[in-house]
């Protein structure tokens, strides 16, 4: 049996309620869930808790899951918008912390021009989200850019 028909397998037995079958799943694809969400948060225990509510959401909508269709998509999807969540949540409590801090604290710049180097995670941060989702799911998830898409 290949790959993708264990797989296949695997989700339908996920689907009828083996724990077992759904442990294979979290093991074919919990590392590279984690890696994926580690480089998008650049917080280990962040990526560790997000990981864990994307299992926990995919055991509970399983039958959602479409078989026939790659089960890594479904999943890399579902932790992306738990990832999007998860920034709006952030965002939210920045603002509210921010207005609290304006009252207290003058504002403090930092000159960019710091001589600071350009590497992979500079140049991550000046994309859109949706990009950095889909360069890391190509290349730190071997995803094709059709799977990524």
């Amino acid at each position: 049996m290949n790959d993708a028909a264990r797989e296949q397998a695997w989700v339908r037995d996920a689907q009828a309620g083996s724990s077992q079958a759904f442990g294979h799943l979290v093991a074919a694809h919990g590392q590279a869930l984690r890696a994926f969400l580690r480089r998008l948060t650049r917080n280990t225990a962040e990526a560790d808790d997000l990981a864990q509510d994307t299992f926990v959401f995919v055991w509970e909508k399983i039958a959602r899951c479409d078989p026939q269709w790659p089960f890594r998509s479904w999943l890399f999807g579902i932790a992306w918008r738990k990832f999007c969540q998860s920034r709006r949540g952030w965002r939210r409590m920045l603002l509210r912390e921010s207005r609290h801090a304006e009252l207290r604290d003058p504002v403090v710049t930092v000159d960019p021009g710091l001589g600071l180097g350009l590497d992979l995670d500079a140049a991550m941060t000046g994309l859109p989200p949706e990009q950095q989702a889909a360069l890391l799911l190509c290349l730190g998830a071997d995803f094709t850019h059709a799977e990524a898409a």
